[in-house]
This record gives C-alpha cells, structure tokens and sequence, in this order.
C-alpha cells in the first residue's frame, strides 16, 4: 500500500459505524433508524468535538449492520466491538470508557457477534441465542 493511502488508513484511532438504515414502520425486522439512530450518531460526533476527539476518532453513519434485533446497533473498529440497544443517553459513557479509557461498555456489548460474519448477525436472537435454538 503506498504510503500516502496508509496514512489516511491509520488517520482515525477509532472508526465507530452507527446503524442508520431505515425500513417500512411495518417491516417486522424493526430498523436502527426508526430507533432514533441519527441522534445517537449526532451525539456523538458532539461528544467528540467537545472533547477535541474528533480529528482522533471518526463517527460514520453505516447502512444496515445486520444486528436489527439489538437496534440501534454500533461497532467499533479496529477492536470490532459491538454495541446493541444504544441510546443518546450511552454515549458520553461509550465515549470515556471505551474510545479514551480502552474498555468496552459491557452492559451494552453484544459479544455473539463480535468475530461473527454480517451474515450470523441475523440468526443471532435479540437474548444472544441463536434464532430456532429451543
């Protein structure tokens, strides 16, 4: 990779993508969207900027993640930590915990898809057991 396009590579220490996709209000799946989403993300790029993160840490808006059951949903990269049923409320705590102080938000994490291909995310049951599990 030429040097240049690693530098803008490595240019964020952190690349958090919020699930924004919105679906039909009917659509069983629900969507992130429809959960107040935007405002999660919004939240954040201001938490960032009032803390002087945001030339450190990138807040993305992402299209649908998969994980419609934990919605609204996020993860981070490059850990690859996910996050399920997150409100504005989390995100001063998601911030300081995990993005400054290196330590995932637990009661928030959505394990069972960490390490997952997009594709389980759907199979994967809104209590972390597997969809058709008895």
């Amino acid at each position: 990779m030429p040097r240049r396009r690693y530098e803008l590579v490595m240019r964020f220490r952190h690349h958090v993508f919020v699930c924004e996709n919105v679906r039909p209000e009917d659509d069983p799946r629900g969507s992130c969207g429809g959960k107040g989403s935007s405002a999660i993300r919004k939240a954040l790029k201001d938490e960032l900027k009032r803390r002087g993160l945001d030339k450190q840490i990138r807040a993305n808006a992402a299209g649908c993640l998969d994980a419609c059951a934990f919605g609204p949903s996020m993860v981070v990269y490059p850990e690859g930590v996910w996050y399920g049923h997150v409100s504005v409320a989390d995100v001063p705590e998601i911030v300081e915990r995990h993005l400054v102080g290196g330590e995932p938000v637990e009661r928030l994490r959505l394990r069972r898809l960490e390490g997952a291909p997009a594709t389980r995310a759907s199979a994967i049951a809104p209590d972390g057991g597997e969809r058709g599990e008895r």
